[in-house]
C-alpha cells in the first residue's frame, strides 16, 4: 500500500530509516594496553564526525485537482556524496572498512562501508500524492564526515621506568566520508517537518516563498527557481584543474634526490617467531620480498641493514638495506593502494614508499611489527610457507602473522 506524503511529513518519517548501530566498547584505544601479536596491526580511532542532512536528488512538481494519486517522478543530481577514506575512495575490507563501521557506531548510524557513490543510485521516485500542491519530490542521506587517527602498538615506559605495550598513535590521520541508505519522499510548503530532518532539508530547496509555489500551473515537473539552483551548485564541491571533484586521486610518492644511506652497525634477520623461515630478498628484480630459510647458499639475501634510523617516542624509522642485493625494501608506487601487494626491493632513493615504521616489543623481546610510512599498511604474510610473498595489510593481520623477531647475525 502507498504511504501519501502527508502521512509521512505528518509522521516525520522517510521512506527507508537508517537503524542505529551499537558502539563498539572494546576497540582499541589511546593508552590502552596491548600485546605482542598486535604488534603488526593498526587500528582507527575515530577523532571527530559531523552529520548532515543532505538531498542527493530532487524536483519541483505540481499536482493539480484531477491529477492526484500515483505518479514516478524522475528527480535531477543535486549533490554527489562519494565513500572515502583519507584520499582513498576504493574501499575494501581492512583498515578503511573498519574506518567506516566505528564512524558509524560513533554517531548511532548504519553506514555504507564499502566503495558507493549516490550518483549510482536510481533516481526515480513513485510517490502517491493524495492532495493538490507544489512539492518537492526528493532522495536524501546523512553525511557523516570526520577526521581519524592511527592506532599501533609500542612499547611505553611507564612511570616507575618498567615498560608495557600501548595503543599509540601512529602514522595515518585522515579524514573520512560516508553516507546512509537514502530516503525518498515528497514535502509541500505547508507541512510540519522535524527541524534537521532530511525531509526539512528538502522543503529548504522547494523555494516556498517563491511564485512557483503559488500560482496556477499545469501539472508535472516545476523548472528549478533560481535559489535553487543557487542551492544545488553551493553543495557541489568545486572541481580541481585535471581531477573529478566526487573522485579524489592519490599522488604518487615521489622520490627525492637519491644519496646514500646510512646504515647501523650489524645485520638483521626479520624472522617468524619461533620458527626457520625470515625475510629473503629476490634475486630478480620483478619478484617479490619472500619467505626463506637460511642456508649457507642464501648469499646475504636474508639480511638486512636499518639505515637512515630516527627515533621519535620509542618509535624507530628506518630504511631496510639488502645485504645481498643492495636494494631497499619498498612497495611499488603503481602498486600503494592496493590491498595485499607484495614488498619488494628497488635501488635505494629518498622515497617515503621506502621507509618503514618499526613497533617493538617491551626491552628483552626482538619482537616488531612492520609499517610502510606512505602507504601506512602493516607487512604480513597470508600463510607460513616456503616462497609465501610478504604483502601489506592496510589493518595487518589480525592472527599476529604480521610480528616479527628482529634478530642481529
Amino acid at each position: 500500500m502507498a504511504v501519501t506524503a502527508t502521512a509521512v511529513a505528518a509522521m516525520g518519517l522517510a521512506a527507508s530509516p537508517a537503524a542505529a548501530a551499537p558502539t563498539d566498547t572494546t576497540a582499541p584505544r589511546p593508552g590502552g594496553t596491548c600485546t605482542a601479536a598486535d604488534l603488526g596491526t593498526r587500528h582507527p580511532y575515530i577523532k571527530s564526525t559531523e552529520v548532515s542532512p543532505t538531498i542527493t536528488h530532487f524536483k519541483g512538481w505540481y499536482v493539480t485537482e484531477g491529477t492526484t494519486g500515483n505518479h514516478t517522478v524522475t528527480t535531477s543530481t543535486q549533490t554527489t556524496i562519494t565513500v572515502s577514506v583519507g584520499l582513498n575512495n576504493n574501499i575494501e575490507a581492512g583498515f578503511a572498512s573498519e574506518t567506516l563501521g566505528k564512524a558509524g557506531a560513533s554517531v548511532g548510524l548504519n553506514v555504507k562501508l564499502e566503495s558507493s557513490s549516490t550518483s549510482s543510485e536510481s533516481n526515480s521516485v513513485a510517490w502517491n500524492f493524495n492532495q493538490p500542491g507544489y512539492y518537492g519530490v526528493y532522495k536524501g542521506t546523512k553525511k557523516v564526515t570526520g577526521t581519524y587517527g592511527s592506532l599501533n602498538c609500542n612499547r611505553v615506559q611507564q612511570d616507575d621506568n618498567s615498560w608495557a605495550l600501548e595503543w599509540i598513535e601512529g602514522p595515518g590521520n585522515g579524514s573520512f566520508t560516508t553516507y546512509t541508505t537514502l530516503e525518498e519522499g515528497a514535502v509541500r510548503c505547508q507541512d510540519q517537518v522535524p527541524a534537521g530532518s532530511i525531509m526539512a532539508k528538502a522543503q529548504t530547496l522547494l523555494d516556498c516563498g517563491s511564485a512557483a509555489a503559488k500560482v496556477t500551473r499545469p501539472a508535472g515537473a516545476v523548472a528549478p527557481t533560481e535559489k535553487q539552483k543557487q542551492d544545488r551548485d553551493a553543495q557541489r564541491p568545486a572541481p580541481t584543474a585535471g581531477t573529478s571533484a566526487e573522485q579524489p586521486t592519490k599522488t604518487t610518492a615521489t622520490g627525492r634526490n637519491a644519496r646514500a644511506l646510512t646504515c647501523k652497525p650489524g645485520a638483521y634477520k626479520i624472522a617468524v617467531p619461533g620458527k626457520p623461515l625470515s625475510w629473503g630478498a629476490p634475486v630478480l628484480a620483478a619478484d617479490g620480498v619472500r619467505l626463506r630459510p637460511s642456508t649457507i647458499f642464501s648469499a646475504h639475501l636474508d639480511h638486512w641493514f636499518l639505515c637512515n634510523v630516527t627515533e621519535n617516542n620509542g618509535v624507530l624509522e628506518a630504511s631496510l638495506k639488502n645485504w645481498g642485493n643492495g636494494g631497499c625494501a619498498t612497495i611499488p608506487a603503481q602498486n600503494a593502494s592496493t590491498e595485499r601487494a607484495a614488498l619488494q626491493t628497488a635501488p635505494c632513493k629518498e622515497d617515503d614508499l621506502q621507509r618503514f615504521t618499526i613497533y617493538r616489543d617491551v626491552p628483552g623481546s626482538s619482537k616488531i611489527g612492520v609499517q610502510n610510512k606512505y602507504t601506512g599498511s602493516m607487512m604480513g604474510h597470508d600463510r607460513y610457507a616456503d616462497g609465501e610473498f610478504i604483502r601489506q595489510y592496510s589493518g595487518g593481520r589480525q592472527d599476529g602473522t604480521g610480528t616479527y623477531d628482529l634478530t642481529g647475525v
